[in-house]
């Protein structure tokens, strides 16, 4: 039997959720990975060794509201770097730059405190997954307005036939994910 690779492994620790949260949606479920501990680690070293690389290592990492925030943490704590949260709009106390973005059906807007990156700081934007690229997008133009780098857009899922990774890397943002599935 020959061994599986780490993005095989990921993928049979997602569970797919038929018709949520409406019909006709595979909703792609990331917990699982998050409870089992052996899992959890080999998802997170999959990140922190790629970013350990001198050429892609960031100053901070940012984490999309709100299973962004589970990565990040874990993987700027594991690079010894900052972790910045980019949140739901009025979810931070303190003076906000913020971007509304285009959803399915609407609109969201996410923040970011002001002080959260300096200009010239290099920034690991990470989410667990990219569908249409809006909220990755919305990220990367906070940062950017802060005068800071987005050197790579990272997420454990992408669902490519949504557009959304092709859309953000026709941006040129770079980006890496670990398991790809094919449907909604």
């Amino acid at each position: 039997m020959q061994p599986l690779s780490v993005n095989q492994y990921l993928r049979q620790h997602i569970r797919t959720v038929p018709d949520w949260p409406a019909p006709g949606v595979q909703f792609r479920d990331i917990t699982p990975l998050l409870q089992d501990p052996k899992v959890f680690r080999v998802l997170i070293d999959a990140f922190v060794h790629r970013y350990m690389d001198k050429a892609l290592r960031p100053d901070v990492v940012a984490g999309l509201d709100a299973r962004g925030f589970i990565l990040g943490a874990v993987v700027a704590y594991e690079l010894n770097v900052g972790f910045v949260p980019i949140r739901k709009k009025g979810k931070l106390p303190f003076t906000t730059v913020e971007e509304t973005y285009e959803l399915e059906y609407g609109s969201a807007t996410v923040e970011l405190h002001t002080d959260a990156v300096k200009p010239g700081d290099r920034v690991l934007l990470i989410d667990d997954l990219i569908a249409t690229g809006g909220t990755m997008m919305a990220g990367r133009r906070l940062l950017e307005k802060l005068g800071a780098t987005v050197i790579e857009g990272a997420a454990i899922v992408d669902l490519p036939e949504l557009g959304g990774s092709q859309r953000l890397r026709e941006s040129c943002l770079p980006l890496y994910t670990l398991v790809d599935f094919e449907g909604h």
